[in-house]
């Protein structure tokens, strides 16, 4: 499976190889399924609390005689009907993280890449360094590659400060390093960019041995 090399004009300057391992593997949209969800899971935060009668404040005391005076008997006003009272079965603070194995991760993210790579939504560029931290730099680089109005994600082997600066104010682009890139990332954008050094390393990352 061959692809572009661009350099930063939009200009193709060679042909690369992907990797077969990587880029050829069969869709696996369960797998995938089970990455995103363990992974929203795991950014959620469990805070939610309601307080229980234990816990409101209030006084314990019976508010008036059991019986003799009609009204309906009442043990305490801290119980659940009452206003300000305790709530019954509410939430209280847990954590929702959940875990999946390394080999299932990166084996969904294959797949995921090999989704992108089929509908041809993967760029290869050969470099992506800038002078200054310009905004209107990378703009202009997304604009030679089509992917100005396109929710791009960008794949880096190490992010450079001029980079950060330059695209932290394009709402479009997200930029991230192959070493942190997962599947809700990927499924976020449209397209996918990556430089020669960032697709070196996401190979090595993703076809390590375990």
């Amino acid at each position: 499976m061959e692809t572009k090399v661009l350099n930063i004009e939009g200009k193709e300057i060679g042909l690369i190889e992907l990797n077969k391992a990587l880029f050829g593997t069969e869709p696996n949209n369960a797998l995938i399924w089970e990455h995103v969800r363990i992974l929203l899971a795991n950014q959620r935060k469990g805070l939610a609390k309601t307080k229980s009668r234990a816990e409101v404040k209030g006084t314990g005391k019976k508010p008036w005689r059991q019986k003799g005076i009609g009204w309906a008997r009442h043990g305490s006003q801290r119980t659940t009907i009452w206003r300000g009272g305790g709530v019954v079965f509410g939430p209280k603070p847990r954590d929702y993280t959940m875990n999946i194995p390394k080999k299932k991760k990166l084996k969904a993210l294959t797949a995921l890449l090999s989704l992108y790579a089929n509908e041809n939504k993967i760029f290869i560029l050969d470099d992506l360094k800038l002078d200054s931290p310009k905004t209107k730099l990378i703009s202009d680089i997304l604009d030679n590659l089509k992917l100005k109005e396109a929710k791009t994600l960008v794949g880096v082997d190490n992010i450079e400060t001029n980079l950060k600066l330059a695209s932290r104010n394009l709402p479009n682009i997200k930029l991230k390093r192959v070493s942190d890139m997962n599947c809700y990332d990927v499924l976020e954008a449209e397209y996918l960019v990556l430089t020669k050094k960032g697709l070196e390393k996401l190979e090595q990352r993703c076809t390590m041995k375990e």
